[in-house]
């Protein structure tokens, strides 16, 4: 019985119209969107870490191709909280957030512009090293977690703006 709904499941499946981001792998017409994207400068150490992990996701464009232009600007707080009787801190919360614009490069159109965003949660511990340490993690993961954000999001803006198969060009 289980198996009979499971292939009824999967047979459905098939004719709901889900179909992958990148279907074609590298050859498809989103993939081809994101390598067309120059990710322009991003001020700070946050922003180098973001701007690394956005190129890594995307691609970069050959020399001149790009049609599009990813500006980002970041947002890094970190605020104490969880007060002890004497004041001191014993929590921080480290919260990253960019706003982004694409634009494109023909006509300096802004196509997206949209946010993205994550926060971690740091205990404040007696050693210093470690409190920095785990801020600096949690820069570290916050980035990736902004970075996936907005490839996801330009993804399914090139998904939606790509022609479709048989569609008049």
């Amino acid at each position: 019985m289980r198996v009979l709904a499971l292939l009824l499941a999967a047979a459905a499946l098939g004719g709901c119209g889900l179909h992958p981001l990148y279907g074609g792998s590298s050859g498809s017409t989103v993939a081809a969107t994101m390598r067309s994207i120059a990710v322009g400068p991003i001020q700070g150490q946050s922003g180098w870490l973001v701007r690394n992990k956005l190129i890594d996701r995307l691609g970069q464009p050959e020399s001149g191709a790009a049609a599009y232009r990813l500006d980002v600007t970041l947002d890094d707080n970190i605020t104490a909280f969880g007060l002890r009787s004497d004041r001191a801190a014993t929590q921080e919360r480290r919260t990253l957030r960019a706003r982004y614009q694409l634009v494109d490069t023909r006509n300096g159109m802004v196509v997206l512009d949209a946010t993205a965003g994550s926060d971690a949660g740091i205990d404040i511990v007696s050693s210093e090293y470690a409190t920095v340490a785990a801020e600096q993690t949690a820069l570290e993961n916050l980035s990736d977690i902004v970075a996936d954000q907005i490839a996801a999001r330009i993804g399914l803006y090139a998904a939606r703006t790509a022609p479709r198969h048989g569609a008049p060009k």
